[in-house]
C-alpha cells in the first residue's frame, strides 16, 4: 500500500490534485465495497489515530514554513482563523438548516467541521503553485492556526445537553488558544536552545529529538486544557526557523513522517466510509459545499481582511484556495464518538463535500492565479545549509550545495567575505574534491564544506545565505539575510 501511495504521488503532482484523493481512493478500494471487502468501523480508533496523524502533519508543516514569509501576515492569519472561522460556521450552518433541512445541532456541527482549511492539502498544493508570497504565507499560517478553534467548536456542538451560549464559547476558544500559544512558544524556544547547546552523539538523533519536542508541545498543550494543535504548530515553527544542527536532515525526516501520516490517515478514512450509503447524502453535500465555497468562504475572507486593505484579486484567490482535506473528515468523527443523532449522515455529507470540492478547487487554482495575474515569480534559490557540531573542537562543519538559481554561481571564494574564524575548506565538483584557492570560482552544483568556530557560526551561515540571494555585492547593496531580519 505504501508503494502504491508513493507511485500515486507522481500522478497527483502532474494533475494538481491534492494527494489525499488518491489515498482516500486506496482506502475505499480495499474497504467494504471495494476489491478486498475489508470491513472497518472503529470510529474511536480512527479519531485517535487521526489526531496523532494531524499532530505529525502540523509539525512537518511548521518545520517547513519560513518565518520571514509568514511574519508580515500573522495578524491576517490570526483574524482569518478566529473571526473568519466564526463567520464561515454560521453562514454554512444557516445553509444546512434552511436549505437542506438539517436541525440546528447537525447544521452547526457541519458548519464548524468544514470551516477548517486542511494543512496537508494546503501545504501539498501551494508549495507547487507559484503564488505571491503574501498569499501563500496567509494560507499556510491560516491552515496551521484554524484547526484549534474549529476543534473546540465541534466538541462543544457535539456535547450532550444544550449548546453553550456564544459568549461562553468565545471565551473558551480564546482561553484555549492563549494557553496553546504560550506552551508552543515555551516548548519551541526551550527545545531549540537545548538542541543548539547540546551535542548529541549521533546525527540521526537530531531529527528524532525535534519531532519528539513537537509532539511534547501537543501533549503539554492538551494536558493544560489548551489547544494542543496550536502548540505543536508554533513549537514546530520555532524549531524549523532556528539554526539547529543537521537542519536539512531534520527537514527530510519530518517530511517523510508527514507523508506516512498522510498516507495512513487518508487510507484509514477511506476504509471508514461505506460508499453504498453515500447516495442519499450527495445532493445535500453539494448544496452545503456550494454555499461554503461561493458564499461562506468569500464572506469570511472579505470580513476578516477589511482592516488590512488587501487587493481584491488576492482576496479572490484566498477565497478559492480555502482547501479542505483530512481535517474535516477527522473532525466529523467527533459527533460519531459523542453519540450525536444521525452522526453517520454528518460524516457522509462531509466526506462527499470534501472529495467533490477538492477535485474542483485543487486543479483550477493555478489557472485562477494566472487569470488574476497573481502567478508568483521564483526568487533566487535558497541554500540548504547543514550544520554538524564539532564539540571537542569548539566549532561547526557547515555543508551545503549551490542549487540552480543561486546567485552564488560565479562568485569567487574570497568574494564570499566570510567572517574571521570561518573558511571554505573543501569543494566537491563533478564527483572530484579539491581544496579551493581564494580565486576559485564557485559554480552551480558545487558542494562546499565550511568550517566555522562557535562564535562566528551564525554569522558565517547568514553571509552564505545572503550571497546566495544577492550575489557578491549582497552586503554593499543592502541585501541582508532574511533570518537576521526576524
Amino acid at each position: 500500500m505504501l508503494l502504491v501511495a508513493v507511485v500515486a504521488v507522481r500522478l497527483a503532482s502532474r494533475s494538481g490534485l491534492p494527494t489525499l484523493l488518491i489515498y482516500l481512493g486506496i482506502g475505499v478500494a480495499i474497504g467494504q465495497d471495494g476489491l478486498f471487502g475489508f470491513t472497518f468501523d472503529d470510529v474511536e480508533l480512527t479519531q485517535v489515530l487521526g489526531y496523532a496523524a494531524l499532530v505529525v502533519i502540523l509539525a512537518e508543516g511548521g518545520l517547513g514554513t519560513k518565518w520571514h514569509e509568514i511574519k508580515p501576515v500573522m495578524p491576517i492569519a490570526a483574524v482569518l482563523s478566529t473571526v473568519g472561522v466564526i463567520v464561515s460556521v454560521f453562514i454554512t450552518a444557516g445553509a444546512a438548516h434552511y436549505v437542506v433541512g438539517l436541525d440546528w445541532r447537525q447544521s452547526l456541527i457541519i458548519g464548524a467541521v468544514v470551516s477548517s482549511t486542511d494543512a496537508a492539502a494546503v501545504f501539498s498544493v501551494l508549495r507547487h503553485v507559484p503564488l505571491p508570497k503574501r498569499v501563500t504565507g496567509v494560507l499556510e499560517a491560516e491552515s496551521g492556526f484554524n484547526d484549534a478553534p474549529v476543534v473546540i467548536m465541534v466538541v462543544a456542538f457535539s456535547a450532550t445537553g444544550p449548546i453553550d451560549s456564544w459568549y461562553y464559547l468565545l471565551g473558551e476558544i480564546l482561553l484555549e488558544l492563549a494557553i496553546g500559544a504560550a506552551i508552543g512558544l515555551a516548548v519551541g524556544w526551550i527545545g531549540a536552545y537545548g538542541l543548539k547547546h547540546v551535542a548529541l552523539p549521533a546525527s540521526g538523533l537530531y531529527p528524532i529529538a525535534v519531532m519528539a519536542i513537537a509532539v511534547a508541545a501537543y501533549a503539554a498543550g492538551a494536558m493544560a486544557h489548551g489547544s494542543g494543535f496550536l502548540a505543536v504548530y508554533i513549537a514546530s515553527l520555532i524549531l524549523g526557523n532556528a539554526k539547529l544542527p543537521h537542519r536539512p536532515a531534520t527537514r527530510g525526516f519530518a517530511e517523510g513522517l508527514g507523508w506516512i501520516a498522510q498516507i495512513g490517515l487518508f487510507v484509514l478514512l477511506g476504509l471508514l466510509v461505506t460508499p453504498h450509503e453515500l447516495g442519499d447524502d450527495v445532493v445535500p453535500a453539494l448544496i452545503i459545499g456550494l454555499f461554503l465555497t461561493v458564499l461562506a468562504r468569500p464572506a469570511e475572507v472579505v470580513i476578516s481582511l477589511l482592516p488590512f486593505r488587501i487587493p481584491w484579486r488576492e482576496q479572490a484567490l484566498m477565497s478559492w484556495a480555502g482547501l479542505r482535506g483530512a481535517v474535516p473528515i477527522v473532525l466529523a468523527t467527533i459527533p460519531m464518538v459523542a453519540g450525536v443523532g444521525d452522526s453517520r449522515r454528518i460524516f457522509n455529507i462531509v466526506f462527499v463535500l470534501v472529495i467533490f470540492y477538492t477535485v474542483v478547487q485543487g486543479p483550477t487554482l493555478p489557472w485562477l492565479a494566472r487569470r488574476l495575474r497573481l502567478s508568483g515569480t521564483s526568487d533566487a534559490a535558497d541554500l540548504g545549509i547543514e550544520s554538524a557540531p564539532l564539540e571537542r573542537l569548539q566549532g561547526h562543519l557547515l555543508s551545503m550545495a549551490i542549487p540552480e538559481g543561486s546567485r552564488m554561481h560565479g562568485v569567487e571564494v574570497n568574494e564570499l567575505r566570510l567572517p574571521t574564524g570561518s573558511a571554505v575548506t573543501l569543494i566537491v565538483r563533478d564527483g572530484a574534491s579539491f581544496v579551493p584557492l581564494p580565486s576559485t570560482t564557485l559554480r552551480r552544483g558545487d558542494e562546499l564544506l565550511v568550517v566555522a568556530t562557535d562564535p562566528v557560526r551564525d554569522a558565517a551561515e547568514d553571509r552564505l545565505r545572503a550571497v546566495g540571494r544577492g550575489g557578491k555585492l549582497a552586503g554593499w547593496l543592502g541585501q541582508r539575510d532574511r533570518q537576521r531580519q526576524v
